[in-house]
Parts: C-alpha cells; sequence; structure tokens
C-alpha cells in the first residue's frame, strides 16, 4: 500500500482594499492542431492556414479572477456575415477534418462579470485545391472572304483552389508559356478571380494536335501537390450531339410502361450520357441505363421533364427533354353565376345564368366536356349556350349559358369530363337549379363565438353556412400577418365548416376567419364570419429555482412573480417549508388587486428555519413552483488560477509542493468564515488528508494562500476546501492540480522537454550523465555528474576541444511560451570548467510583430569545478530562446517562472528550491505571445 504524506504550511492572507485580486478577463488565441502557419501583421490580423481534412485547434489562454468562463463565436468568410453560434464553451476549440466552409473569424469571448469581457479573434483560412476541370470550345471563322476558313480551339482549365493557383500548359511534356509562337496565347478570362487559365490555339495546325495537360499548383503550401488533367487534341474531336425516339412531349395512359431512347450522333471523345427528372429524383423503379430510360407502370405523379444530357468536355453539353405526361383527371368543381351585368347575387327568371364545370387534368387541354339536363344532353339553342376557355374563369373551364331564365330551365345539371379513348374514368359535378337555389349565408353559432380550450386538448371551431348549395368552408387567420393555420396552410377547406385542431397550443391563440368558398356553390362575393380562440396554459414564474444566503438572524423576504400565463392572475399561491404546508401569509391590499406575486416574509434566518421553500402558484389552469433554498451557509471559495510558478520541485527528491491561492465569494452576504477544511486526495486513492485551516475576517477580493508540500512526483491530486461559519460547513469548492514540468526542465528525457537542436548553428549539445559520457572527453573539463550528484542524473553539455574551431556555435532552443506577465526570472545550472572556456549566452527572441533576438545575459571562462545557478530577469513581449557553446559547458535545471528573480543569490553550489514568488493583490499588466529560450554558446 502507498502511502501519501502531506506537509501543509500556514496559510498566508493577503489583505487587499477594494475589488482585490478580483481582476477582469484577459485572452489570448494560441495554436495547437496542425496548422501550417500563424501570419501576423502590423494590425494585429491573425491568420490560422490550416489544409483541409486537418485537425483545427485553438487555445485562449485566459487570467482573470473569478477564473473566466470562455465562448467560442464565428463569423463566415467575411466580417459583414452574421455571427454563427459554435456552441462551444471552452478553452480549447478544436473541429476535426476541418472543411472550407468552416473558414472565417473565430471569437473567444472571455468573461468572469469582472469589468468589460475580453474578445480576442483569429482568422482561419481553410487551404484546399480540388481536381481541375477542362473544357474544349471550337470557333469557325471566314477569314478574306471564302478562300478559307480559321479554325481556333480554346482549352479552358477551371479549378477551385485557396489560394488561387498557378496554371502550367504543357503539349506532350514540353511547357507552353504566353506567346510562344504565333499560334499559342494564354490568357485569364475576365471575372473569373484567378480560378480559370484558357490556352487558345488559332489557326489550328496539325503540330496542333496533340495531348495537353492543365497542371495546377497552390505551391505545395500545406504540402497540398499539384494536380493535373490531360485532354488529347485530334482533327476528329467534336461536341456532342443527340436525338430523340420519341416526341419532346409523350402523353400516356396510367399503367404503361414508358421506354424513352436518348441517341448520341456526334461527339469526340465518346460522350457520357445520364438522364435526370425535375423536380425530384428519378421515380421508384426507373432505369437509367446508357441512353435508354424505363419507367415501369407509369403513374400521374410520374409526370414531369425528363432530360438527357451528354458531355465530353468539348463545347457545350448536349441536351434533349421529354416532358412526360400521364392523363389523369381530379378536383371537379362547379360554380353558379347570376346575371353579372345586373350585377345580381341570386336567381332570378328573366335574368342571364350562367353554370360553369372544371377539373384538373393532365393534359388540361385535352379534357372534353358534355353537359346533360335531367339526364339527357342538353340542346344547344338561342337560350342555351356551351362555351369553353371562359376568360373570367380558370383556362379550360366549361361554361353552360342561360340565357333570360325561364321556369322550364329549372332542373338537376351534369357536367361530365373526359379523355376520349383513353381508359381515364370520366368524372362528373352535378348541380340543382330551382327556385330554392340560393346564395349562401355564414354565421357562428350561439355561444360558439369565443372558444377557451386548455393547452394540450382538441378544439374544435364552427361556422354555419345556409343556402343551396352549400359550398365549401375556407379558413384563414385574422390576427397575425401572413400566419399561418396549425397545417401549415394559408387556407384550409372544410365541407362542413368545422376547422378542428389537435393538442392546440399557446401560439395558436387568436382570431380565425371562416368565408364562404367561390366554387361548388354561387360565384359571388365571400360570405364571412369570426371565431376567436383563447387558449388557456398554466403560469411561468419566477425565480424557478433560487440560492437565498443570510446571515443568521437577519429577516430575508422571498417573493413568486406570475411573468405570464392564460388566464394572467394568481388565483392561489401555497407555500410549503421541507414539504410541510405554511399558515397563509397577510394579504396586502395593493397586492389583492394585481395578484401577480406571493410573498413569504421570514423574520429571521435560523438553523431551524433554513432550508427548502416552495410557493406553488395557480390560475385556475395549472400551477408552477418558485423554489428557495435558504440558508446561512458560506458561498464556496474561488481557486485562483493565476498563481506565478505554483508548482516547485526538484530532482532530488521524490516530491513537489504547490501553492494553492483561492478568494472567499461574497463573505459579506453570511457570517465570517471561521476556518477552512481542507481535503487532498492523490487521484485513484481512496485515503484523503484533512486539516482544519483557521483565519481571521476575510475579506472581498482578498487572497488567501496554502502550500502542500510532499506531494509525489508525478502524480495529481483533488483539492477540496470548504469554508465554516458559525452556520456550520459552507459550499465545498474542488479542483484537480497537476504535477508538470513544463517550465522546469531536467533534461532527464530523451525528448529533453521539448527543446530542439538548432539547424543553423555548427554543432550539437549532447545530452549525457556520468555513465554515459564520452571517456575520451577532454582531462579536467566538464561536470562529473549533474547537480543532484547522482550519476544517473542527465544534463546537457557540449565540449570545444577539436575538431571545434573559433567562432563556432551550438545553440538549443526552448519550446514556445506564451508569455501571460510582464516579468519572468530564466534560471539554470551551469558548469563551465576548462582551459578554453568559451562564452554561455542567453537570448530572448520576441516574436510579437516578427522574430527579435535580445542579448540578456553572457558570462565567460573558466568558473572552476562547480555547478552554479543563474538567476536572469526578462520582460518578453513575444518567444524568446537559449542555448550555449564552446568550452565545455554544462547546463542543469532550466527553470522558466512568472515573477521578478530572488534578491539574494544562493550559493551556487548547494541544489536551489526556487521560493514562492507570493500573489499580487491587483493584476500585473499582461503581455501576450509566444515566448522561447535560446541558450546559445560561443567558442572564443
Amino acid at each position: 500500500m502507498e502511502v501519501t504524506c502531506l506537509l501543509l504550511l500556514a496559510l498566508i492572507p493577503f489583505h487587499c482594499r477594494g475589488q482585490g485580486v478580483y481582476a477582469p478577463a484577459q485572452a489570448q488565441i494560441v495554436h495547437a492542431g496542425q496548422a501550417c502557419v500563424v501570419k501576423e501583421d502590423n494590425i494585429s490580423e491573425r491568420v490560422y492556414t490550416i489544409r483541409e481534412g486537418d485537425t483545427l485547434m485553438l487555445q485562449c489562454l485566459v487570467t482573470g479572477h473569478p477564473r473566466p468562463q470562455v465562448r467560442w463565436t464565428k463569423t463566415a468568410g467575411s466580417a459583414s456575415d452574421k455571427f454563427q453560434e459554435t456552441s462551444v464553451f471552452n478553452e480549447t476549440l478544436r473541429i476535426e477534418r476541418i472543411a472550407r466552409t468552416q473558414g472565417g473569424r473565430y471569437y473567444c469571448k472571455a468573461e468572469n462579470g469582472v469589468g468589460v469581457p475580453a474578445i480576442k479573434s483569429i482568422r482561419v483560412d481553410v487551404q484546399y485545391l480540388d481536381e481541375p476541370m477542362l473544357t474544349v470550345h471550337q470557333t469557325v471563322s471566314d477569314v478574306r472572304g471564302n478562300f478559307y476558313q480559321e479554325k481556333t480551339v480554346f482549352l479552358r482549365c477551371t479549378v477551385n483552389s485557396n489560394p488561387p493557383a498557378r496554371f502550367i500548359w504543357k503539349r506532350g511534356s514540353d511547357t507552353l508559356s504566353h506567346s510562344q509562337d504565333n499560334g499559342v496565347d494564354i490568357y485569364e478570362p475576365l471575372y473569373t478571380q484567378g480560378e480559370t487559365k484558357v490556352l487558345k490555339l488559332k489557326n489550328l495546325r496539325p503540330q496542333d494536335y496533340a495531348s495537353y495537360t492543365c497542371q495546377v499548383s497552390v505551391r505545395n503550401v500545406c504540402g497540398i501537390p499539384d494536380k493535373a488533367i490531360t485532354f488529347r487534341l485530334t482533327n476528329t474531336t467534336a461536341p456532342p450531339a443527340l436525338k430523340l425516339s420519341v416526341n419532346e412531349t409523350l402523353v400516356v395512359n396510367p399503367g404503361e410502361n414508358v421506354t424513352v431512347q436518348c441517341l448520341l450522333t456526334g461527339g469526340d471523345p465518346l460522350p457520357q450520357l445520364q438522364w435526370s427528372h425535375g423536380p425530384g429524383p428519378l421515380p421508384l423503379g426507373a432505369l437509367a441505363q446508357g441512353g435508354t430510360l424505363s419507367i415501369p407502370s407509369v403513374q400521374a405523379r410520374d409526370s414531369g421533364y425528363y432530360n438527357c444530357t451528354a458531355t465530353n468536355n468539348v463545347g457545350n453539353p448536349a441536351k434533349k427533354t421529354v416532358n412526360l405526361l400521364v392523363r389523369s383527371m381530379k378536383n371537379a368543381t362547379f360554380q353558379i353565376t347570376p346575371d353579372v351585368i345586373k350585377e345580381s347575387e341570386n336567381i332570378q327568371l328573366g335574368q342571364d345564368l350562367k353554370l360553369s364545370c372544371h377539373v384538373d387534368a393532365v393534359p388540361q387541354e385535352k379534357v372534353t366536356y358534355q353537359w346533360f339536363k335531367n339526364g339527357k344532353p342538353a340542346r344547344m339553342s338561342k337560350r342555351l349556350l356551351v362555351t369553353r376557355n371562359d376568360p373570367e374563369l380558370p383556362a379550360v373551364t366549361s361554361s353552360l349559358e342561360l340565357i333570360d331564365l325561364h321556369f322550364s330551365d329549372y332542373g338537376t345539371y351534369l357536367c361530365m369530363a373526359s379523355f376520349p379513348g383513353a381508359p381515364v374514368p370520366d368524372l362528373s359535378v352535378e348541380v340543382n337549379i330551382s327556385s330554392e337555389t340560393v346564395p349562401p349565408t355564414i354565421s357562428v353559432p350561439k355561444g360558439r363565438a369565443v372558444v377557451t380550450v386548455r393547452e394540450g386538448s382538441p378544439a374544435e371551431l364552427q361556422c354555419e353556412v345556409r343556402g343551396k348549395p352549400r359550398p365549401p368552408v375556407l379558413w384563414s387567420r385574422v390576427d397575425k400577418e401572413a400566419a399561418l393555420l396549425p397545417s401549415g396552410l394559408p387556407l384550409e377547406e372544410t365541407p362542413d365548416g368545422k376547422l378542428r385542431l389537435e393538442r392546440v397550443s399557446r401560439d395558436m391563440s387568436g382570431t380565425y376567419r371562416c368565408q364562404t368558398a367561390r366554387y361548388n356553390g354561387f360565384n359571388v362575393r365571400p360570405r364571412e364570419a369570426q371565431v376567436q380562440l383563447n387558449v388557456q396554459f398554466p403560469p411561468e414564474v419566477e425565480p424557478s429555482s433560487q440560492d437565498v444566503r443570510q446571515a443568521l438572524g437577519r429577516p430575508v423576504l422571498l417573493r413568486c412573480s406570475l411573468l405570464r400565463g392564460s388566464p394572467q392572475r394568481i388565483a392561489s399561491a401555497v407555500w410549503r417549508f421541507k414539504g410541510q404546508l405554511l399558515p397563509p401569509p397577510p394579504v396586502v391590499p395593493a397586492a389583492a388587486e394585481t395578484p401577480d406575486h406571493a410573498e413569504l416574509r421570514l423574520d429571521a434566518v435560523t438553523r431551524d428555519s433554513s432550508g427548502s421553500y416552495e410557493c406553488s402558484v395557480s390560475n385556475d389552469v395549472g400551477s408552477a413552483v418558485c423554489l428557495f433554498q435558504v440558508s446561512a451557509k458560506a458561498y464556496s471559495p474561488e481557486f485562483y488560477f493565476d498563481t506565478p510558478n505554483p508548482t516547485r520541485s526538484h530532482k532530488l527528491s521524490k516530491n513537489y509542493s504547490y501553492v494553492l491561492q483561492w478568494t472567499q465569494r461574497e463573505p459579506d452576504a453570511v457570517d465570517p468564515v471561521l476556518n477552512y477544511r481542507l481535503s487532498v486526495r492523490q487521484l485513484n486513492q481512496h485515503n484523503a488528508v484533512v486539516k482544519a485551516i483557521p483565519v481571521r475576517r476575510v475579506e472581498k477580493g482578498q487572497l488567501l494562500e496554502y502550500i502542500l508540500t510532499d506531494l509525489r512526483v508525478p502524480h495529481s491530486y483533488e483539492v477540496r476546501l470548504t469554508p465554516y461559519t458559525t452556520f456550520g460547513a459552507g459550499d465545498m469548492a474542488s479542483r484537480i492540480i497537476h504535477y508538470t514540468e513544463h517550465n522546469t526542465c531536467h533534461f532527464e528525457d530523451e525528448k529533453i522537454c521539448g527543446y530542439t537542436q538548432d539547424l543553423t548553428d555548427n554543432f550539437d549539445w549532447t545530452r549525457q550523465n556520468a555513465l554515459t559520457q564520452n571517456p575520451k572527453r577532454s582531462p579536467n573539463t566538464g561536470p562529473p555528474t549533474d547537480i543532484s550528484g547522482t550519476p544517473e542524473g542527465y544534463y546537457m553539455f557540449i565540449e570545444t576541444s577539436r575538431p571545434r574551431e573559433l567562432g563556432d556555435r551550438a545553440r538549443l532552443v526552448s519550446p514556445l511560451y506564451n508569455a501571460s506577465a510582464k516579468f519572468y526570472c530564466v534560471s539554470f545550472f551551469y558548469h563551465m570548467y576548462g582551459k578554453h572556456i568559451g562564452s554561455l549566452n542567453l537570448l530572448v527572441r520576441s516574436r510579437n510583430k516578427g522574430a527579435l533576438d535580445t542579448h540578456a545575459w553572457s558570462l565567460s571562462g573558466n568558473k572552476g569545478n562547480v555547478w552554479q545557478q543563474a538567476h536572469v530577469p526578462i520582460s518578453p513581449s513575444g518567444p524568446f530562446q537559449v542555448s550555449p557553446l564552446p568550452g565545455d559547458i554544462a547546463i542543469d535545471d532550466v527553470t522558466l517562472k512568472k515573477g521578478e528573480c530572488p534578491r539574494k543569490q544562493m550559493d551556487p553550489n548547494k541544489v536551489v528550491v526556487m521560493p514562492g514568488s507570493g500573489a499580487p493583490c491587483q493584476s500585473s499588466p499582461q503581455l501576450w505571445g509566444p515566448m522561447a529560450i535560446f541558450l546559445l554558446a560561443l567558442q572564443r
């Protein structure tokens, strides 16, 4: 069993005025994915270039207290486009297999409730190169009358890419250039934005018949290889030509098998044939094989346009279209139109009357109509006229006009529509003309003008139509502009005048209009009426849940407010405490007049009165609940994440320490915090070390600190912190602390903490220890062991004996660090022992607006056979790097930490554990940007 031992050091409070360490959010975007390059210009424009299909990873580094929450948003390609929410609330934005449409500007918004939010952005440029397309066009023109003809060929190469592609034209293996000879011209057409290049072959010559290749390139950006397409031009090259085996309009009967052939009559290379249907895809069961399209047992729904297209990239595609019409008839309707000239709306003897009949048919113009009176064919006369295509009615409508209506004209008229000779059933519609045939009226039944139902229930709106014949009723909405009915239609027809709604919702409330249709009845001004639908729904209240904190002995007022509901009033309010019913609170007269909220007053918060309160509000339709959690317990602590260099360790021991800092959230809201209960548990272990930490009065913004020691390398720990007041335990906060050597490198790993050998120097640093060092190393030079004194410990070393020469350099480059503070301290141990020791230099390279090397520190000559430590203060505004050269120089334990260097130099012959720098009461100025260190050694 592994035993975890922790040394918990004393609590160190930092007293601050005002907001203390509370600081507004600051943010900076860094990249950690498969970026090709990140560019920066003088206007702080950052462009992240990535290849399509790679993984985009952006990290938003934040500082500020409390810990800022990070939200990612995005605009499309241009700044004028609307925001597109990415729904990412995390410090890291990761997009697998990024697509070109996901390029644009990404915004990181960090906010913590202090000051204004911090917003940073970066533009993501997705790079891609599609396969090119090559098309051929030709023109033939007369020159000098009719003596000869000149043929000109255009080879057009098009590609989609980012960045714009470079085009290279080749004839065979030979590269062509603009105006290479009189017969070749290469140009970019207008309005193509660099995506097209045309090779023009003028006055085609025998040598122009060859293979042509269009090669496109984005110059290997993001590792995207070049792509190419080849076309062979011959003296038979020609665009496609087609003909159909049927007429362009094909009328068939339902149930027939339809076959259409699309025949090639020309084209070189051999064109490809494809069938398509509009609108929508080919019918289910249709088979397109080459140029043959077969549709078995065709139905009316299969009517439409069928397109046969032939392409061979020469000239324009050839296209033939068949309009397939499957005979069908539906929706037979009639209209009764009284004498229009006399503006009559009734049937009267002695006046004219027109009966009209219409069906929806395919093909519409092939429909024939026949009129019958009392079962016999209607005979034409001077007073009985049959017309077709009345301009006042829908197309292909048959009308029977009765001139000077007589009593003998009364009877039953039948209109029959048919397709002569086709196996399509006839459709007919019947209308009775008599003295009882009267125009319609419409009204709402008594008591049905206002319909009130509860949300989720069915509803029925009704309008009664009187008259003979009774036309259908059309329903629409009145009070909402361009509003649709629940069916999704602007108008809905009901034969019985009843509009039935299933599971009504609150947005269905409003005024509905019912009106008579102008078909299957009188063709007169529609009659209309209105019905009001009221949908009742339960109340909505706020707060739905509220945490109420107050010191012991102080009063509390709980209020539950009605936001909306139907009816918009509180019929009853019931209060409960821990599930037990409470007596009704006293009614305030003013509140009784407008009951839109309910209140409960607690005279004093005590341990007994602390707990869960529930207010159930009803409006006679339903109820809603406000929940209040009342207590005097303290809020949770707020961990401070901007502690400079919180992890402290040394390779001699297997342990490390961690500086834990926090503030107390709203300490004045409840009784003063008396102490904290600290629990520390190693992850994947059950046992925890628990300790009580007494404190004096804690103020808002006051930074508290506790140092955890003897944490075992490299384990992580869960830390739980709970405040205690006279009420008892408050809310607990937890976090995970990790051991990391991000800022301290002992060179124990072969990867040497991400340090790299500079490719521009003359020789390299060597990682070695006492067991692996070169036995032929120059005597009386270099360290016998690393700083720990153990033979297994590694360090970085260079030897300056031959073949090294004067001026040779060895440079070791650190990883890039994102600077988040104004001051840093670079500490490292060095060993410079030997007769011909060169110089060891520290360079800082800031990459804010380009790379800039700054000389920060230098040391030369023999310093004895001991390890010594250097502390170098730096103020980076970008990346910085470190590297040593000739003389037998060794380095070990390179550390980068925030803050200033120690004022007092430690004994260079002793192992040094850097002391903590404490925590400032106010946030220091933040400088952001990547940084790295160079250790540079020079041969003298």
